[in-house]
């Protein structure tokens, strides 16, 4: 409500909000925060779904979630864009121009998107609009993604039927889920109230100004493994391929895999402990400047990546012929 979507007037309200509107400040670092809060919680899901591996059991439920990640990420870029500081400008300056690795179209795209010939004012407000309509499309996604969760039901650690061995959602489920809420809640206000720029970067408090660079530029942390996929390709087609290809390419995961898992696999659990500790470090490494010896480090995780994922989508298919031989 206090926001203004200009280029003159955005990063002022924002500082308007903080200092003058009453409580501005509590809801400010609480929207700013949960959006951290939201993804981490979103990745422990995601890292929980392919440890146990339900992707196997239900695939319509992790297409769906895939789906919803991507457009979580779409709405916590464009608001990212919003408080007009120099990170906020000079990020959306590098994402949008990943567009113009298109063939001959690119730069029309990009230029439709920013409605001018680089990240201005009307940029400023389609991204406005854009990140109060998305988190909506999100929501009935969200109702969808429950909806195949109820159809098959979810599953246990184990990863067997549980369809005659159920138990009731209260009290179990409740105290169980009222514990975790509250220690999200306890990690989430201590961030609020104690550290609540520790997940930002300090030149987004400095006006967005199109002729001072940052000397390096660098995106929230939960986009940081993918940056560093971005730039581990020397080629920018390849690097942005390889980028949006390592977000899609998750739903490969639901190709090969067969619904009946008789027993937990030791190779397959190690595999996926090793995929998790290449994307931790691929999130470090995105956070550090792109020279020796990151670069050449982003190149060796960023193919470890689609390996150890190739391995997980199609591991079903290899156990399967060499049980048969």
């Amino acid at each position: 409500m206090h926001y203004v979507a200009t280029g003159n007037l955005a990063f002022d309200s924002v500082e308007h909000i903080m200092r003058d509107v009453n409580s501005g400040w509590l809801l400010r670092y609480m929207h700013a925060n949960g959006a951290s809060m939201f993804f981490a919680v979103v990745y422990l899901h995601m890292a929980r779904s392919v440890f146990y591996r339900t992707y196997r059991i239900n695939k319509m439920a992790w297409n769906s979630g895939v789906i919803i990640f991507i457009l979580m990420m779409g709405t916590a870029f464009i608001g990212y864009v919003l408080p007009w500081g120099q990170m906020s400008y000079w990020g959306a300056t590098v994402i949008t121009n990943l567009v113009t690795a298109l063939p001959k179209v690119g730069i029309h795209i990009v230029q439709w998107v920013w409605g001018g010939f680089s990240v201005e004012e009307p940029t400023l407000k389609r991204f406005f609009s854009l990140h109060f309509l998305l988190p909506f499309v999100i929501l009935g996604l969200v109702v969808l993604h429950i909806a195949f969760i109820h159809k098959k039901g979810s599953t246990n650690p184990l990863s067997i039927p549980s369809h005659n061995d159920f138990i009731f959602f209260h009290p179990y489920f409740t105290v169980k889920d009222v514990h975790g809420l509250m220690v999200f809640f306890i990690v989430y206000f201590g961030f609020i109230f104690y550290i609540p720029n520790y997940l930002g970067h300090p030149d987004n408090y400095v006006p967005a100004n199109p002729l001072v660079t940052p000397l390096h530029i660098v995106p929230e942390w939960y986009f940081l493994p993918f940056y560093a996929i971005l730039r581990a390709c020397p080629d920018k087609v390849g690097g942005v391929i390889s980028m949006f290809g390592a977000i899609v390419t998750l739903i490969v995961l639901t190709a090969t895999t067969q619904q009946a898992i008789n027993k937990s696999d030791f190779v397959m659990i190690s595999i996926i402990f090793v995929f998790f500790v290449n994307f931790l470090l691929l999130g470090w490494l995105g956070a550090h400047p792109a020279t020796s010896p990151f670069v050449e480090m982003s190149k060796m995780a960023a193919s470890s990546y689609f390996i150890l994922l190739a391995i997980l989508a199609f591991y079903d298919l290899f156990n399967k012929f060499a049980l048969k031989s």
